[in-house]
């Protein structure tokens, strides 16, 4: 990994310049580690994007990340506790290197919701 690593560095440092944006790419990996290969993209192509969609929760979690190369920014999010989606872009070379952590599911957040629940309706009853 560090050999590869390097000779990208070096690639890169011979590289004048450029004219099409380079972003990484997949089609739904379960790892980020899994989504490091690169793409030349499209002369129409703006932005480097990155696409998770996680759900589940414990030892039950399940996530799909995908990464590529796009003319528009479609960015946004949402997370329902047990179940997340979000998309990220950026503009720049190799810029989509992160799993789009942003907005993973958490137990923490459906613990506290399945609680206030419970609290809500018990309450209601006494």
């Amino acid at each position: 990994m560090k050999a590869t690593l390097a000779a990208f560095l070096a690639v890169l440092l011979c590289v004048e310049r450029v004219s099409s944006l380079v972003c990484f790419h997949c089609d739904n990996e379960s790892t980020n580690w899994n989504c490091l290969s690169m793409k030349t993209c499209d002369d129409t192509d703006k932005y480097c994007v990155t696409k998770y969609l996680g759900g589940g929760y414990g030892e039950n979690r399940k996530q799909s990340i995908s990464k590529g190369c796009s003319p528009m920014c479609p960015q946004g999010g949402v997370d329902l506790g047990v179940m997340a989606f979000s998309v990220k872009c950026c503009e720049t070379h190799l810029c989509n290197v992160s799993g789009a952590a942003g907005v993973k599911s958490s137990f923490t957040v459906l613990a506290v919701g399945a609680l206030a629940s419970l609290l809500y309706v018990f309450g209601a009853k006494l």
